[in-house]
Order: structure tokens, then sequence, then C-alpha cells
């Protein structure tokens, strides 16, 4: 834990200074960092809508620019699974008007044929490209038969302690490694420390089935865990990001943060802040 926090202290640093040098104008430097990152990090940063559940579309949009994030991933919240074609393309049009990527949807559960049919229908009509879902295992076949009609990809969620089907990453594989492999993993870190698995080593493992990410720091590595603010928790948030770049990871990670669902901001611009920080220092 001490080596940890002086990781932190360091980053932080970093990101201050980074800051102190774009408002005395002086970018060549910060401009240079951000483009030797650029060369290494093949991943993009989104947002799980999730994270502003308690927030309506238009100002979920409004804040997910504020942070600077471009991709986001909504939760049905923000566009219902049963929303006509009509309405999907007027969501969409405003997800284009405030200049984001609307790349995915989810967490979306499939416990039936008719809700797979819907997950796929509703995709393809909002232009996403990966499907954050939790089929039930009987509905796999059925979900790769539409994977290869759409060319759209599923990424299993797992969801850690209390979780029957897929708890961690390795339970999905189990049941997924002979399908197409568009359809691969949702990798919550934060739900597979809590089951007491090594997050990183998970991902590292199954590379080549990692399809999205959701990033987020846990107090503890238990079923007790709580989100708090990414690099106040127990994941090596460091560590983690360098495996990424290591096994060029080319998908979105995808902030969930789940703490204060009534006031996130603060949160949420810290941790986006902290994990910026990191990557312009690897």
């Amino acid at each position: 834990m001490a080596e940890k926090e002086k990781n932190r202290r360091q980053f932080i640093k970093i990101a201050s200074i980074g800051a102190a040098v774009s408002l005395t104008g002086v970018r060549s430097s910060l401009g240079q960092v951000r483009g030797a990152q650029a060369g290494k990090q093949q991943f993009k940063l989104g947002l799980a809508s999730y994270t502003l559940r308690k927030f309506n579309l238009d100002d979920t949009l409004a804040m997910t620019k504020r942070v600077g994030l471009k991709y986001i991933c909504f939760k049905s919240m923000h566009l219902p699974l049963d929303s006509t074609p009509a309405q999907i393309r007027s969501v969409v049009a405003k997800v284009k008007e405030a200049g984001l990527i609307l790349y995915g949807g989810g967490v979306i559960s499939m416990k039936n044929e008719a809700q797979v049919h819907q997950a796929f229908d509703y995709a393809k009509a909002a232009g996403m490209k990966v499907i954050i879902g939790v089929p039930a295992p009987e509905l796999l076949p059925l979900v790769n038969k539409k994977v290869r009609q759409y060319d759209i990809k599923v990424a299993i969620h797992n969801h850690g302690p209390g979780d029957k089907l897929y708890p961690i990453p390795a339970r999905a594989i189990e049941r997924i490694k002979d399908l197409d492999k568009r359809i691969g993993l949702c990798h919550d870190i934060g739900h597979t420390i809590r089951v007491g698995s090594d997050p990183i080593a998970s991902s590292r493992k199954f590379a080549d089935r990692l399809l999205d990410v959701h990033i987020k720091d846990v107090s503890e590595a238990t079923a007790k865990g709580h989100g708090v603010e990414i690099g106040r928790g127990v994941i090596d948030i460091p560590k983690f990001l360098k495996m990424l770049v290591k096994i060029k990871y080319s998908g979105i990670v995808s902030f969930e943060y789940e703490k204060d669902a009534d006031d996130p901001m603060a949160g949420l611009a810290e941790s986006v802040g902290y994990v910026r920080g990191v990557l312009a220092a690897i």
C-alpha cells in the first residue's frame, strides 16, 4: 500500500504540472507528452452512463462532455430498450449534436429469446458496435447466431459476488470459448477484485476476448468493497493501464463511477483526471 500511495502522489504531481503548463500557455512540452502517449495507447476513454443514472439524457450528455469524455455506452434509463425506431433516431441525433459517440448499450439482461432479439434490434437501430450483456447460458447459441447476422459484438459483463452466472471473466470464458470471437468480455475490474480475483491477470489472460472495460476502484478486495474515486482504492490502476497498453487493447475503457449517485461529478472528474495523469506518465 505504501508503494501504491507513492505512485498515486507521483501521478497527481504529473497531472498538476500538466495543468500548470497549459495555463501558462507553454504547450509544446505537454503536447509532446500527449503525442508520445497517443502512439502507445490504442484504447479510448468513455463513460458507462449508469454512472449518471439519476440524471436525464440532456444532463448526461452535458456532464459527459464536461469531464472530457467522447465515447458513451447507454444504460436503458437514457435510451429505453423498448424505444421505437423514431425515438432511437432522436436520441442518436442528440448524441451526435453533443459531439459524442454512442458506441454501445448495456448492461442488458437477456433472459429469454425475445430479449435477445430486442437487444440486437435496439443496438442495430442505434448504430451501436457492442452490446454489454448478460445472456442466459442456454441462449448463447442464439446470441452466437445473432452476432454473425448483425456483426455486433457482445461483451459479457461480470458482476462479482452474488452473480451465479458470470462473477468473474473466467466463468464467462468457460461458456463462450468455442463461440464466435465477437462474443467476449466486458471486464468490470471492480467486481473482479471483490471476488478476490486479480483483474490485471484476468485481462492479460483473456486479452483476445477483451471487448470492453468498466474501470473503477473499490475500497477493499472483498464482497464488502464499495466504489471509491479511482486511485483511492485497492486496485493498482497504473499497473492495470500499463497492461492494457502492453496487450494493445483497442476497445473502450469506460468509467463506471457508482459512488455519489446524486452528485457524482467531483468524484467522476477526479477519477478521469487520475487516469489521464497515469496515461500521460507511462
